[in-house]
């Protein structure tokens, strides 16, 4: 198979998950590597990102109302994208055991927007930001924290295992960041800690409200059904049968033997989740976190 080929098959069958994680790092490159050929041309090197990023004045994001989800994909250096990709990714293993993937995006895109709304209302309310010049939010970080803080919220005694630390419930987590984040609003980069806290509150909000039965987002999943497309795989796995062959005197016969009914995926599938709960998912053998992974992406 050629390259070609093989990045093309990895992204088909590539989760949600990672195919957002590399639309981000795609874009850091592309921009990165712009902004280095600039330098070196002595070129101008930010009216692309100046129409991408989202502005705390309302007049400005009038003229680019795009920048609403677009800041979302820019990110201010290597540790800003590494911890936010990284977050996401582990999250992101998390959340598709107990929602489908157009609910991962669901919440991330509304997590960007909820977090940019925070943002703009937080400098343009608080007498602390009135003498702020020009500010501009960037960064996938009010996606993330409503993934993480969604996930957490379903599943808040759900442990798992840290390095140096050992076995810790995910809501411990998920809450150490967001405290983490109201701590640091008067150290500096208050606008992003407030972006934060606004996809954190969405994540927290919207997980509430699915347990009740009620879908606020389900227009907004309706509206960009197109484009969470994109990000869905284009072709589905064929179901694999096995092909038994039984001897009776000279002539074979074959039968096909389905996979296993929806109860017996469904035990197994319990049976995980109660041995994640009990001792973390690093206790998982690697067939049954590949069991649970196929499972969150078939749901």
């Amino acid at each position: 198979m050629k390259p070609l080929d093989k990045l093309k098959f990895k992204m088909q069958t590539a989760s949600v998950v990672e195919k957002l994680i590399a639309v981000n790092v795609a874009v850091f490159i592309f921009f990165f590597i712009f902004k280095t050929i600039a330098f070196l041309f002595n070129l101008p090197s930010d009216f692309i990102t100046e129409w991408l990023v989202f502005p705390k004045e309302i007049g400005e994001y009038i003229f680019k109302p795009w920048s609403i989800i677009t800041y979302s994909f820019l990110h201010s250096g290597i540790w800003h994208i590494l911890s936010n990709m990284l977050i996401l990714y582990y999250a992101g293993i998390y959340f598709l055991t107990y929602f489908s993937s157009k609910k991962l995006l669901t919440f991330y895109f509304l997590g960007v927007i909820i977090g940019a709304l925070v943002y703009m209302l937080s400098y343009n309310l608080f007498p602390a930001f009135a003498a702020t010049g020009n500010s501009y939010l960037v960064g996938a970080s009010a996606g993330v924290m409503a993934v993480l803080v969604g996930v957490a919220t379903k599943v808040p005694e759900m442990r798992i295992r840290l390095m140096f630390i050992g076995s810790i419930k995910f809501w411990y987590i998920a809450a150490f960041l967001v405290v983490i984040d109201i701590i640091q609003i008067p150290f500096g980069n208050a606008g992003g800690h407030f972006a934060h806290l606004g996809g954190a509150l969405f994540g927290y909000m919207y997980t509430k409200q699915l347990s009740k039965g009620n879908d606020i987002a389900s227009g907004f999943e309706n509206f960009m059904n197109g484009f969470f497309n994109l990000f869905n795989n284009t072709q589905k796995a064929k179901p694999t049968m096995k092909t038994v062959y039984k001897k009776t005197g000279s002539s074979p016969f074959k039968t096909n033997v389905a996979s296993i009914n929806k109860d017996e995926k469904q035990q197994k599938i319990d049976a995980i989740l109660d041995k994640i709960s009990t001792s973390g998912y690093d206790s998982l053998t690697k067939q049954e976190k590949d069991f649970l992974f196929q499972a969150g992406k078939d749901n």
